[in-house]
């Protein structure tokens, strides 16, 4: 098994579902990541015929929507998750880079500091940093490299800080601690957003469950008790049923999603 894995992972097929893993910031192989879900699928199945006593065909079929539908939100709300931790580090390079700027040391050797000193994701990106400028390359171009991976505004404002001083001069220090300080506080205030809508985001996610859940438990009780949503005007109540918990998750979602 560990070596069609390994045969998968080596594949450009796989590059894809690669890139949506980093940008999530999961820790796991493609193939990994495929056998999770298979497992989780049969686990399901498992689950909805032999405890909720389902049609065959509907347990089969069951799971693979619930996987599908866990697999988009998954990517969907974990998008830019390594871009959101790779953020909250840079008031701590920046603060690192201005102490180097203030003792004297150039930009680079800053950088070879913080690729030292902070902590994965920014540090691993740094650490890539940094020897690319060991071998040469301007630090335009190395920046830029990193920035076809995290294209937040955060990044691009600290970037283009860097650069403009490295060209025109000035108080680097001042200018870094400055920027750090306005990183800090918006890291405060979207933790405080964050605390203030946790619970509305557990909602979302309890509120259409819990009719799904509900209708598998009455289903296990009395036999029979779904059979009349595969009717013709049971589907349409199984239709605006279905629709109105999406409606519900997303209209809560959108509400809760407070961008600074």
């Amino acid at each position: 098994m560990s070596k069609w894995g390994d045969r998968f992972d080596e594949k450009e097929s796989s590059e894809k579902l690669r890139n949506k893993l980093h940008n999530a910031n999961l820790k796991l192989l493609p193939s990994e990541y495929l056998g999770i879900l298979v497992v989780g699928y049969l686990v399901l199945f498992v689950a909805f015929y032999s405890i909720f006593g389902m049609p065959v065909g509907l347990s089969m079929a069951l799971p693979m929507l619930l996987l599908f539908v866990a697999n988009y939100l998954l990517f969907y709300f974990r998008k830019n998750s390594y871009e959101l931790r790779f953020n909250d580090q840079l008031s701590e390079i920046c603060r690192i880079l201005g102490n180097a700027a203030r003792s004297g040391l150039t930009i680079n050797q800053g950088i070879d500091i913080a690729a030292r000193e902070v902590a994965a994701p920014a540090g691993n990106e740094f650490k890539r940093i940094s020897n690319e400028l060991k071998l040469g390359v301007n630090l335009e171009t190395a920046f830029r490299a990193v920035q076809k991976r995290n294209t937040s505004r955060d990044f691009n404002l600290f970037i283009a800080t860097l650069l403009i001083q490295k060209k025109t001069g000035g108080n680097l220090a001042l200018t870094l601690d400055t920027m750090a300080n306005t990183f800090e506080e918006r890291k405060v205030l979207n933790q405080t957003i964050k605390t203030m809508t946790s619970e509305e985001k557990y909602i979302s996610f309890i509120v259409p469950a819990l009719p799904v859940f509900l209708l598998l438990v009455m289903n296990n009780v009395i036999d029979g008790f779904i059979d009349p949503l595969w009717s013709g005007f049971g589907l349409v109540i199984l239709v605006i049923f279905l629709a109105a918990i999406i409606l519900s998750f997303f209209l809560i979602r959108k509400i809760t999603n407070i961008k600074v």
